[in-house]
């Protein structure tokens, strides 16, 4: 949200999965930085989204959010590549859509330095979308997750302040790494899981 979509005040993002570990720190994130927050989520996790910040809520189990929110500023996917496709009509003309779950562009490929073979199969694989992006009038891009130390700094500053509360659902010891796992696989953890090596 900042260094891909240069997120400001007053501007509107559209988060998906909301109570999930990445949602539940970007909400927060985005609030700080004074945007209007919209977000996906179950009716069970509503309020807890609204108390990070999500103006929005939508029920992905019975609302489809295409027909809810409309002309976005900046979308965040991390879900599949229908709900990406489907996130680019949320969006105004100029916005920007900038997935962690992909496809990979070929930005993404240049930017890690990746082989020419490899920066050719991140521009087929990103092809449609690119596509259906420019067509609309609108930017796409991914981002690769990365260690950052700069960032981890920031992020720590504002825990810190409080401005930001990472939401932890359960810790599990490091002898059931696999039973977190499975628990991850189940899709209802909100916030994020925690592996303990103590």
């Amino acid at each position: 949200m900042v260094d891909r979509a240069n997120l400001r005040p007053g501007q509107k993002v559209f988060i998906q999965a909301g109570s999930g570990g990445v949602g539940t720190i970007a909400i927060q994130l985005a609030r700080h930085l004074g945007a209007k927050v919209a977000t996906t989520t179950s009716a069970a996790n509503a309020e807890l989204v609204g108390r990070l910040g999500a103006q929005v809520a939508i029920d992905y189990r019975k609302d489809d959010f295409e027909k809810v929110i409309a002309d976005y500023d900046v979308v965040l996917n991390s879900q599949d590549t229908a709900t990406l496709e489907k996130s680019l009509r949320v969006l105004r003309k100029g916005g920007i859509a900038v997935s962690i779950s992909g496809p990979p562009d070929p930005a993404s490929a240049h930017e890690k330095a990746f082989n020419v073979v490899v920066g050719l199969l991140m521009r087929l694989l990103s092809r449609s979308i690119r596509a259906k992006a420019k067509a609309a009038g609108i930017r796409y891009g991914f981002l690769f997750m990365q260690s950052s130390g700069t960032q981890t700094a920031e992020l720590a500053k504002l825990i810190e302040a409080g401005a930001i509360r990472p939401v932890i659902n359960r810790v599990f010891p490091f002898e059931r790494l696999n039973e977190a796992m499975e628990y991850i696989e189940t899709g209802r953890a909100k916030g994020k899981v925690v592996v303990s090596v103590a």
